[in-house]
């Protein structure tokens, strides 16, 4: 499964220079874990770094144009950072898989001359085998929609027939050069405001780049509410649960159609860790569509989805994400603490942790969090405290590079304790 070992941020709203993790430059920081948290006070820009995520995933299924105004956004000049005049920029460092060689992708958004927003400039990088220093080989280069491409089994395109324009952009990349087997092809996007991943990567002659596109494309980044998931879908059933979580019932028509055997046995789990369950089935109407029962221990009638709390829905909603059989490479998650018993909050972290370091590949999981009860169930590693300067703008520590913090968790106080006692914060 494939996971983020480093992201960068520069000039997203109150991210104007945040790097979490490892980059292909910054190899003696350690990588982000399987389970990652961002924690601190409100409005120290927690909810713009999960937001930046979506962002990212938007400007590739939508062109960053649309994504600009997306999710009540504002436009590019609402999200740029306040006073800043350069773009907006994304570096994310990824494996494929664990012995794979790590793939950074770089990407700029800024406004063109009649200031709308597009794609700036994008790069794909990757060492060759056996290195392990030096720059990365670029086998992606873009600039306004312009640039090379190295694909594999295909004639090359000689100096004297490229363009002057590429050709300049060509002799700037410090590692000019062919791969083994690997040709130069000129690369002209139609519109500049698509990323040239989101083209390129449906082509069977980039595969580095299809597959960074399907890991993008795979994200989960949740805008999950529960009156959403009340609601009654047309009937048809459907593979993953989507954003807002609004076919949670389609998602379980499509779990008891193909796992026929299975599907009970994974309502069972699910109601074993929702306290007051005692059982979850389904029900079909005469139109067609699955309605969800959710039997409460000492009542004799079930209750429906649209009766039950908010948070039996998210935990529900939850724990079918992680009884997905392929599951999302990457999972986001803003606060999901909101509307639960603050109890059950070590039993979802466990539950994430368990999913995201199993033995089959689950998901990288990231949440952002305000809740000490859920840190109590991490470690110094998987946390990030998140903290807002007088300049107004965010950075972000690992609590791990706390000596008295990793001591103190260590000796067995908990680490969120230790956070609503003001130890994480900046001394």
């Amino acid at each position: 499964m494939a996971k983020i070992e480093g992201i960068r941020i520069r000039n997203f709203r109150t991210l104007r220079d945040v790097t979490l993790g490892r980059l292909w430059n910054l190899q003696n920081a350690e990588p982000l874990t399987p389970m990652t948290a961002v924690i601190g006070k409100n409005g120290v820009g927690k909810s713009s770094l999960f937001d930046a995520f979506g962002f990212l995933a938007d400007c590739l299924k939508s062109g960053v144009e649309e994504a600009c105004d997306l999710r009540g956004r504002g436009g590019f000049h609402r999200i740029r950072s306040q006073g800043e005049q350069g773009p907006i920029e994304f570096e994310v460092y990824y494996k494929e898989d664990g012995n794979a060689r790590p793939i950074t992708y770089e990407m700029a958004v800024d406004t063109d001359a009649n200031g709308r927003p597009c794609v700036l400039n994008e790069r794909l990088r990757q060492r060759r085998k056996g290195q392990k220093w030096g720059w990365p080989f670029s086998f992606l280069v873009l600039r306004d929609g312009k640039g090379v491409a190295w694909k594999e089994n295909k004639e090359g395109i000689e100096e004297k027939d490229t363009p002057t324009d590429i050709l300049t952009l060509m002799k700037s990349v410090k590692d000019r050069e062919t791969e083994e087997g690997r040709q130069t092809e000129i690369v002209e996007l139609e519109d500049p405001r698509k990323l040239g991943i989101a083209t390129l990567g449906s082509l069977k002659q980039h595969p580095r780049i299809s597959a960074f596109r399907s890991f993008i494309e795979g994200w989960y980044v949740s805008y999950f509410t529960p009156d959403a998931a009340r609601s009654l879908p047309l009937a048809g059933p459907q593979k993953h649960l989507n954003i807002h979580g609004d076919n949670l019932g389609n998602v379980v028509q499509f779990m008891e159609r193909e796992y026929p055997k299975k599907f009970q046995a994974i309502l069972d789990r699910i109601a074993a860790k929702i306290p007051g369950v005692h059982k979850i089935d389904t029900e079909r109407t005469p139109d067609g569509r699955l309605l969800l029962r959710f039997n409460d221990k000492g009542f004799k009638d079930p209750f429906y989805a649209q009766q039950m709390s908010d948070g039996t829905l998210k935990v529900f909603a939850y724990l079918l994400l992680l009884e997905d059989p392929v599951p999302p490479p990457f999972l986001c998650i803003e606060e999901p603490e909101n509307g639960l018993y603050h109890k059950l909050l070590e039993t979802l972290a466990s539950e994430f942790r368990d999913h995201a370091t199993g033995q089959k590949g689950g998901s990288q999981i990231f949440i952002t969090t305000h809740q000490p009860y859920l840190v109590d169930a991490l470690s110094p590693q998987e946390v990030w405290v998140m903290q807002k300067g007088e300049d107004g703008f965010s950075s972000v520590k690992r609590a791990s590079d706390d000596e008295t913090v990793k001591n103190m968790v260590n000796e067995g106080l908990p680490l969120g304790g230790l956070w609503y006692s003001d130890y994480l914060d900046a001394r």
